[in-house]
C-alpha cells in the first residue's frame, strides 16, 4: 500500500511544509493563494465579456451594414450593370442598390434631423439582416411607407400607424436656381412672378408624408437614433436623383473575407468607384476595443504580481523558519536541485491550487453573470450593466480557450518564477553554518 514515504524527496517535504497549521504563516500562504484565485477569476470574466462585446457588435453591424459599400464622389449611374458585373465576383453572394442622406423630420411639431436609407426590400433582406431588428410592426416598406429607429421613434413619440413628414434638401439647389431664374426674368423676384412659376416652386419644396409600418432596434445607438428606412423610389423622389442611387451594398460568403474579395470586386467595377469594408467604416471603435482588452489584461495581471510575492514573501519566511533543517539535509548528502525542488513545487503547488479554483470560480460567474449583475443591482441600489449605454439586453460573453489557458499558464509560470528566487536562497546555504542557527 503506497504511503507519503514513497513520494519523491522533495514534493514529500514540499507537502509537508504546505500543509495547513495554526500559523501566522499559514494565513500569508491562504492569502496568497486567495490572490492568485482572484486574479484568474477576474482575468478571465473580464476578457471574455470584452470578447463576448466585441463579438457581439460585430454581428449587430454586420446584421445593419453591409460586408462591401461601393460607393462613388457623386451619383451611380446604371447600377443594374454594376449589380450584375458584382454578383460574378467569386466571394459576392448578393448586391442592393441604396440611397442615403440627411432629411428634416416632422411629428407632433418637433423636428430632428436624421439621414434616410433608400432600400429596395426585395434585394437589401438578401445582403442585411434587417428583418431580425423588427421589434413593432413589420419590414413593410411598400408605398409611401418608413420604418424608423427605435430611439428616433421614442424621441420624436412616433408609434407604428403614425404619419411623419419629411423634408429633404437633396433639391436645394434646384429651387434656389429657379429663384435666381425668376429674379433675372422679372427684376422683382417671385413677389412679381406668375402663379404658375411660383407653384413649381412649391412643389419642389413640399413635404413627403410618410406611414410608419415598424420599428426597428439593431442594438447601437448610432443607428437607432438617426436612419429611416424607405423605399429606393422615395430617397431618389427625396434627392431628385431620377434613376441614379448613391451606392451598392454587397454581401460576401464570409464577413472576415470582405478586404480580400474587395480585391477581386474592384477589377470588375469601374476605377471611379470607391470599395469600403464594414471594419473600414468601424476601424476606430473594434481598433478602441482591442486596445481597451490588451490593457485590462497587462493591469490585471498585476494582481496576479502581488499574489506572486506573497508566495515569495512566504517562502522566505519558511526557508528563515527551516534553516537548520536545510542544513541537515545538506550535512546528510542532498543535492543544490534537492533543495531548490523542495521550495519551488511548494510555489508551484500554491500556483497550481491558486489557478485551478480561479479557473473554476470564473467560469462560474461567466455562466451566471448575469443573474450576479443582477444581485449586485438589488444589493447595491446601482445598475451594474445598463441597457441605455450598452444597448445589450444581457451581459455579453465569449470564452475563447487561447485567452483562457494563456492567463492560466502565465500567472502559473509567474508563480513558479517567484517561489524559485527563495528556492535559490536556500539551495545556497552553507550546512555548517545552518546548522550553528538557534
Amino acid at each position: 500500500m503506497p504511503s507519503s514515504l514513497s513520494l519523491p524527496a522533495p514534493l514529500f517535504l514540499a507537502a509537508r511544509y504546505l500543509k495547513p497549521k495554526r500559523t501566522f504563516l499559514a494565513v500569508i500562504t491562504l492569502i496568497s493563494v486567495l490572490g492568485v484565485t482572484l486574479g484568474i477569476t477576474v482575468l478571465i470574466l473580464v476578457m471574455s465579456v470584452m470578447t463576448g462585446f466585441e463579438r457581439e457588435l460585430q454581428r449587430k453591424v454586420i446584421g445593419f451594414d453591409a460586408h462591401l459599400l461601393v460607393t462613388n464622389n457623386g451619383l451611380i449611374e446604371g447600377w443594374r450593370d454594376l449589380v450584375i458585373r458584382s454578383e460574378k465576383t467569386p466571394g459576392v453572394v448578393a448586391v442592393a442598390p441604396f440611397v442615403q442622406g440627411p432629411v428634416i423630420v416632422e411629428f407632433n411639431h418637433q423636428r430632428l434631423a436624421p439621414k434616410i436609407r433608400g432600400i429596395e426590400p426585395s434585394l437589401e433582406l438578401k445582403v442585411s439582416d434587417l428583418s431580425k431588428f423588427i421589434i413593432s410592426g413589420k419590414l413593410d416598406l411598400g408605398g409611401d411607407s418608413t420604418v424608423i429607429g427605435s430611439e428616433l421613434a421614442r424621441t420624436l413619440g412616433v408609434h407604428v400607424g403614425d404619419v411623419l413628414t419629411i423634408y429633404s434638401p437633396g433639391n436645394l439647389g434646384e429651387v434656389i436656381e429657379q429663384l435666381d431664374q425668376l429674379k433675372q426674368k422679372h427684376g422683382k423676384g417671385p413677389r412679381g412672378s406668375s402663379v404658375e412659376e411660383i407653384d413649381s416652386i412649391r412643389q419642389m419644396v413640399l413635404p413627403t408624408q410618410l406611414t410608419v409600418t415598424g420599428i426597428f432596434e439593431s442594438g447601437r445607438y448610432l443607428y437607432d437614433s438617426e436612419f429611416l428606412l424607405v423605399p429606393l423610389h422615395i430617397g431618389q423622389e427625396l434627392y431628385g436623383l431620377g434613376g441614379s442611387i448613391h451606392g451598392l451594398s454587397i454581401r460576401t460568403v464570409d464577413a472576415n473575407r470582405a478586404a480580400e474579395i474587395r480585391e477581386d470586386l474592384r477589377k470588375n467595377l469601374p476605377e471611379e468607384l470607391s470599395c469600403i469594408t464594414w471594419m473600414d467604416l468601424n476601424k476606430q471603435l473594434f481598433d478602441a476595443i482591442a486596445m481597451e482588452r490588451h490593457v485590462m489584461f497587462f493591469l490585471l495581471m498585476f494582481i496576479i504580481l502581488v499574489a506572486a510575492f506573497g508566495i515569495m514573501n512566504t517562502l522566505i519566511t519558511v526557508t528563515v523558519q527551516k534553516t537548520r533543517e536545510i542544513g541537515v539535509l545538506k550535512a546528510l548528502g542532498a543535492r543544490t536541485w534537492q533543495i531548490i525542488a523542495v521550495f519551488l513545487l511548494q510555489g508551484m503547488v500554491v500556483g497550481l491550487i491558486g489557478v485551478a479554483s480561479g479557473l473554476v470560480l470564473g467560469m462560474t460567474l461567466i455562466r451566471w453573470r448575469n443573474e450576479v449583475s443582477q444581485w449586485l443591482a438589488s444589493v447595491l441600489g446601482v445598475e451594474i450593466f445598463p441597457r441605455s449605454v450598452y444597448q445589450f439586453n444581457e451581459i455579453p460573453a465569449e470564452i475563447v480557450p487561447t485567452d483562457v489557458a494563456l492567463i492560466c499558464i502565465s500567472a502559473f509560470v509567474i508563480c513558479s518564477l517567484a517561489a524559485l528566487i527563495p528556492a535559490w536562497i536556500a539551495s545556497r546555504m552553507d550546512p555548517v553554518k545552518a546548522l550553528r542557527c538557534e
